[in-house]
């Protein structure tokens, strides 16, 4: 047992200073993550600004200046209909009418 009273001084005198090190380590990642988590953070409060900002705009107009918004969608699709099935006289506005 006298012997093994050595040994263990060695190992614990070499194994507290890897302690201290991998202490010190962890706590410089800790430091590293939450500055990362914090950046991220911003990011997210100032995309989210922007988007309410959008959002308020888009209510604006709706409710302000009194759009029928199915009305228009609707006119527009009925547009794309006639363009898609080519209805209507193609004007040739090169050629002059004569009389």
């Amino acid at each position: 047992m006298g012997e093994l009273i050595p040994i263990l001084g060695i190992i614990f005198g070499c194994s507290i200073p890897m302690l201290v090190i991998w202490t010190k380590h962890q706590q410089k990642m800790s430091e590293t993550q939450a500055a990362a988590t914090a950046e991220k953070a911003a990011q997210y409060a100032a995309d989210n600004a922007d988007l309410e900002q959008r959002l308020r705009v888009l209510e604006r107009i709706v409710t302000d200046r009194g759009y029928d918004v199915a009305t228009q969608i609707e006119a527009l699709r009925d547009q794309r209909e006639v363009e898609e099935r080519g209805s209507g006289v193609p004007l040739e506005m090169n050629r002059k009418e004569t009389v």
